[in-house]
């Protein structure tokens, strides 16, 4: 079926598909094939250690294949099975839309976070990950 995203090959298809060019991801249950570029985005996703991350950009490097938008794509379509909230911006904003969730998933496994500055203590700011200090290099667990 044209636009599936199953059909798909993500490391060079569009970088950014607007909403309404793409449908509802499927359903996947047992036995469901997911494309391969998937499946590695998935289990690299899986390998990052508590407390740490790895941006959508190290996990395309680690890979070898795709990029940074095709690795966000793969995450936003099949990421909610694995630790999403390990795989980043590279600015460290938390995932647009989830940032409260991801928050308490960092607090719970010591990620470390930037210090706000003044200008960020107002009410409702949620802290950035430091990068720096949390990132993940795929070797030492």
């Amino acid at each position: 079926m044209p636009g599936d995203p199953r059909d798909e090959e993500l490391p060079d298809g569009p970088a950014t598909p607007c909403a309404t060019d793409v449908p509802a991801p499927p359903a996947f249950g047992r036995g469901d094939p997911l494309p391969d570029y998937a499946e590695r985005v998935l289990e690299v996703a899986e390998l990052i250690p508590a407390g740490r991350v790895m941006t959508y950009g190290d996990i395309a490097e680690w890979l070898e294949e795709g990029g940074p938008r095709q690795v966000g794509r793969v995450m936003a379509l099949y990421g909610g099975a694995v630790p999403w909230w390990r795989v980043v911006r590279a600015d460290g904003v938390p995932l647009p839309g989830q940032e409260r969730e991801a928050l308490g998933h960092y607090h719970a496994e010591g990620t470390p976070l930037r210090e706000p500055t003044a200008a960020s203590r107002r009410q409702g700011h949620i802290p950035r990950i430091d990068i720096r200090r949390a990132r993940w290099d795929g070797k030492a667990r």
